[in-house]
């Protein structure tokens, strides 16, 4: 097709993307569960794009795009957490009517959710024998053991003069990120001098900023499923709103909260 004969519809594969709310009964809810769930897999998506690049943009010294990348991110999180607000309009009566429809399967075993949460520090490697697919698994593997985000960001601070304690910076990185004293001081000295560090402390203030996007996300996930299906197991064999508020304590970037004690 010419570009000159080529369609909106065409372009957005729209034909693809109508086609794609396969309801399992014939209850009016239903289109609404699959709607939500199936736009938060292309914002995550999105989100995936954008932090590879901003992961490799970091560890270039190419600080302006990555912070570009950054707010676009957390602008992402803010359309994902507006779509829990069109979800909790489903009532437990109507998510039960079509609940058994689709059996086992849950949020839990959504990939893209996973791969965003390894690139950025949460990793359990434990986590990835939940997908079947020998290609799902191998993509997250990578993610799990490469440098995340903050690992980059770390390794940029060392470049730029300040002192990380070497261990830290060499640790195992497919374990779970747990904050440093010499992280914290080198953040600190950042924000107590920020017109001499100002890019690396618009950096600390771009990923302050993600990550409150993203506590946001994960505790409207938690009142969404609260207000829906109240203590019941999740569908994915989990504890469900007793799984997600544990989830709650995960801090991604501490020392950028911590710091903010002491200042």
């Amino acid at each position: 097709m010419s570009r000159d004969n080529f369609s909106y519809g065409a372009y957005l594969e729209l034909s693809k993307i109508l086609d794609a709310q396969n309801r399992l009964t014939d209850q009016h809810d239903e289109m609404l569960f699959i709607i939500q769930h199936q736009t938060s897999e292309l914002w995550m998506k999105l989100a995936l794009h954008e932090l590879a690049s901003a992961i490799e943009s970091v560890q270039r010294d190419e600080l302006q795009k990555a912070l570009k990348m950054l707010a676009r991110i957390a602008r992402i999180f803010e359309q994902l957490n507006a779509a829990w607000d069109v979800l909790r309009t489903l009532t437990p009566t109507e998510y039960t009517a079509f609940r058994d429809a689709f059996g086992a399967a849950s949020g839990f075993q959504s990939w893209q959710d996973r791969e965003i949460e390894f690139l950025v520090g949460n990793k359990h490697a434990g986590k990835i024998a939940v997908f079947d697919d020998p290609h799902i698994q191998t993509r997250l593997s990578a993610a799990l053991n490469k440098p995340g985000l903050y690992d980059a960001v770390l390794s940029l601070l060392l470049r730029r003069g300040f002192t990380i304690n070497p261990a830290h910076i060499d640790r195992d990185l497919t374990q779970a990120y747990a904050a440093d004293e010499s992280v914290l001081e080198a953040w600190r000295d950042i924000y107590s001098d920020p017109e001499t560090h100002w890019d690396l402390y618009d950096l600390a203030e771009k990923l302050v900023d993600f990550e409150d996007y993203f506590r946001r996300w994960r505790f409207n996930h938690v009142t969404t499923v609260e207000r829906v299906i109240g203590f019941k197991r999740g569908s994915g064999g989990t504890g469900g709103v007793s799984y997600l508020k544990s989830m709650l304590e995960t801090e991604l970037f501490p020392e950028l909260w911590h710091l903010r004690t002491s200042l």
